[in-house]
Formats: structure tokens, C-alpha cells, sequence
């Protein structure tokens, strides 16, 4: 009997990847832990390995396609024994649509009263109701063009939209014009939802610029983040930081370092020392090293921390697990790694999923303070600006210089409350402005 292969979730929350490609043909022959394909999810491209014995008798899904439904057929195996020549491919329905190569199947979400930027002549007025329709371009504009409510048409397409055979079935029935607007200004309707792909194109010249389509990341990245600010009701605490002492403390330590092959053995960067510093201070105020839950807050016992990443059109958050348990050299080369991997998208799920607080950092470029969005489960995320020289009043009483970044951090008032949130900002400068208590 054939053996069907899906395309597996590589973690709890995928939905779609990119079957990247074969590594088998079909004739071959597989065994179990045999790695037989590529995976590419929003941010990491994964083995996958077979978990049964057979040959290679259909691959279904092609390499390099994108947006396979995980559970999807991608292949068929068949067993010792078996005739692969003559194994029949499961039905065309189980394999994944291909994407769409007509407007008509365009999936759209918006509000019918969207108002044109401009005045457009049409046959009859339209019926702006304030209902939410699915429907695709091609239906709208035949719906227009009618003078026909599309919000009062029932959709047969995907999830219940409305698609161009409904609106056609709708006009050969017998459907009159609505001949009459409802008394609604639309604006306000199309304010709230947000422009549409095509209201938003209309307003540039044609021609005068491409479109450069979303990948699984930049979906990831925008899904993520809109959760974030419609869900998390966030605020923000600023601390100044002075860094003298421990940029003297750094060029100690790097300067010790033990040298093999004329190379030294570690580079402690500044970041190292914020990193170390936000998992201690999580662990000083241990209500604030906490998720939220529908039913309760998750208290942690250790500080994974996050470290924001940029990488090849996109961010990734890899996490330094137990960070505050670990040295600055072991947290320096534990850092270079999973950056190195993460820009070659080579990180396992377990690698950047969860994670209890993140560090953004933005000195590098010159930005003197920002503010960045919490990614959750994580309750908190600190941004950091770049250490500058200013004027400052020393413990004596008299003017110097010295060296001060800022620190904003970004807390869930659901977790974290204003006093809390500060108590971690206190705790976090005080480990920045007194580094040698990080070493002990």
C-alpha cells in the first residue's frame, strides 16, 4: 500500500512553507533519517527526514514552491515490494492549489464602502451598506459596473467570498441597480480597515514603480507585529545609562583575552554586557520576568533573552537561553553563532521561538534612542541607542564628560505595571554603571 508524505509543521505555529527542494527523485530509494527535502518556513530552512522505508514512487509538489499548506500531499512512496511505476497519485484534491493565475481568485478583505480617490463615472450608483464582504477585484468591478450591492450576494468561492460566477448568477437572476445610496459617509469605513491593494495602486502613476511581493518572512514579520500593537496594551520607560566604567571594564577583559594563532579568544561587545545585564535584572525582579496567559501569568525561572537580528530583508530574534547562568565569552560566541546562522536562515525553530524579554540594538547606526514593539509571549523588549559623550555632573560636583547611552524599554501593562517596569529599569542601569557585578 503507497505511503503518503505531507508537508510537516516545524513548529506549532506554521501554517504554510516553501518546499524548497528535493533532495531525492523518484526511483530512489529511501530509508528512515534519510534526508529527502528542504523546508523553508517564515525564518529558517529545515531538513526534513523520512520516517519510513520505500522508494520514491510520485513527488506531487515541485521544488521551490511556495505556500504548501502544512498536512498537504507532497509525495507518495511505495513499499518494499510494490510497483512504483504503477502507484497512483493520491487525488488532485489533496495536493496544494496552485497559486492563482487570474485576478478572479484573488483573495480581498475590505469594507464595500471604500470611496474611489477620484469621481468615477459608472452606470448607477452603488449601495455603500458597511457590511464586511470577501470578494475578489474582477467581482467588485463587475458588481460596479451593474450598479449591484455585492455585500448583499451570497459568495461560493474560498471562505465564502464572493467571486465573478456569483455576481453573473446575480445579474442573470434578475438583480436591479440599488439606484439609491445609503445616507453613510464611506470614508470613516475605509479609514478603519485600511486602503486595499488596488485603491492604494491607484493612486501612483502606473509604471513608475515595481512590486516586490511578500515572502514568508516579511508576512511573518507583519502578521507578528500587528498582533502586537492591537493586542498588547504596551507602554515605555526610559533610562540614561553612563557606560565609562564599563567600557574600561571591556577593554580590560578583551584586552586579557587569550591569544591562539596570534588571534584572541573572544571580543566582548558592548551588547554581551546589555544582554548579561537584562537576564540579572529579570532575575532581581522576578514579577517582571513573566508572560500572560488568558488564565494566568507565566512566571520564569530562568532569563531567555532575545537578540533582534537583522538579516537579508528581514528581523529575526534568536535567544540566549539561561543567559543569566552564562559568562559575557560564552554569551559573545553563543550570540556570533546564532547570528551567523540566522542570516543563512539555518536556525531551528526551538532557537528563536519563546523567549522571555529581547534586546534591540541600534547604536551601531547612530540612533540615539528608539522605541521597538514586543514580540509575544515576551513582556518586554529593550531598545538601545548608541553611547555618546555629553556633559555630565561627576560625584564631585564638578562638570566632565562622560559617555551615556539610552535604554527604552517597552513593557505589557498586563504583566508589567508602571512601578514594576521601573524597578527592572533601575535594575538594568545599576548592572550597566556597575559592570564588575555581572562577573561575580
Amino acid at each position: 500500500m503507497p505511503i503518503n508524505i505531507t508537508m510537516p509543521a516545524l513548529s506549532p505555529t506554521m501554517e504554510e512553507g516553501t518546499l524548497a527542494k528535493w533532495l531525492v527523485k523518484e526511483g530512489d530509494s529511501v530509508s528512515p533519517g534519510d534526508i529527502i527535502a528542504e523546508i523553508e518556513t517564515d525564518k529558517a530552512t529545515m531538513e526534513v527526514e523520512a520516517v519510513d522505508e520505500g522508494t520514491v514512487a510520485k513527488i506531487l509538489v515541485e521544488g521551490g514552491t511556495e505556500g504548501v499548506k502544512v498536512n498537504a500531499l507532497i509525495a507518495v512512496l511505495a513499499e518494499e515490494g510494490e510497483d512504483a511505476s504503477s502507484v497512483e497519485a493520491a487525488p488532485e484534491s489533496a495536493a496544494p492549489q496552485a497559486a492563482p493565475a487570474v485576478e478572479e481568485e484573488k483573495v480581498v478583505e475590505e469594507k464595500v464602502a471604500a470611496a474611489p480617490a477620484a469621481p468615477v463615472a459608472s452606470p448607477a450608483p452603488v449601495v455603500y451598506s458597511g457590511t464586511r464582504t470577501f470578494s475578489s477585484p474582477l467581482a467588485r468591478r463587475i458588481a460596479k459596473d451593474a450598479g449591484l450591492d455585492i455585500s448583499t450576494m451570497t459568495g461560493t468561492g474560498p471562505k465564502g467570498r464572493v467571486v465573478k460566477k456569483d455576481v453573473e448568477a446575480a445579474i442573470a437572476g434578475g438583480a436591479k441597480p440599488a439606484g439609491k445610496t445609503i445616507a453613510m459617509d464611506p470614508a470613516p469605513l475605509a479609514v478603519a480597515k485600511g486602503m486595499g491593494d488596488d485603491a492604494i495602486l491607484g493612486l501612483y502613476e502606473e509604471g513608475a514603480y515595481e512590486l516586490l511581493p511578500h515572502d514568508g518572512m516579511r508576512k511573518a514579520i507583519a502578521s507578528r507585529l500587528t498582533e502586537s500593537t492591537q493586542t498588547i496594551p504596551s507602554y515605555t520607560v526610559n533610562m540614561e545609562c553612563r557606560l565609562d566604567t564599563l567600557m574600561a571594564l571591556r577593554a580590560q577583559i578583551n584586552k586579557g583575552a587569550p591569544v591562539v594563532d596570534e588571534k584572541p579568544q573572544f571580543k566582548i561587545s558592548v551588547n554581551d554586557f546589555i544582554i548579561k545585564a537584562m537576564a540579572l535584572a529579570l532575575q532581581q525582579v522576578p514579577m517582571a520576568n513573566a508572560s500572560w496567559t488568558s488564565t494566568a501569568r507565566v512566571l520564569h525561572q530562568h532569563s531567555d533573552v532575545g537578540v533582534a537580528v537583522a538579516i537579508d530583508d528581514g528581523l529575526i530574534t534568536p535567544i540566549v537561553r539561561n543567559a543569566e547562568t552564562k559568562t559575557l565569552s560564552a554569551i559573545s560566541a553563543e550570540v556570533k553563532d546564532l547570528a551567523g546562522r540566522a542570516r543563512n536562515k539555518k536556525l531551528a525553530p526551538s532557537e528563536y521561538q519563546g523567549g522571555n524579554t529581547a534586546v534591540s540594538n541600534l547604536g551601531m547606526f547612530g540612533v540615539s534612542d528608539f522605541t521597538s514593539i514586543i514580540n509575544p509571549p515576551q513582556a518586554s523588549i529593550v531598545s538601545i541607542g548608541a553611547g555618546r559623550k555629553v556633559p555630565v555632573v561627576g560625584d564631585d560636583g564638578e562638570l566632565t564628560v562622560g559617555m551615556v547611552m539610552n535604554a527604552t524599554f517597552a513593557f505589557d501593562h498586563r504583566v508589567i505595571d508602571g512601578a514594576l517596569g521601573a524597578e527592572l529599569a533601575v535594575a538594568f542601569k545599576s548592572y550597566i554603571e556597575n559592570p564588575m557585578s555581572m562577573l561575580v
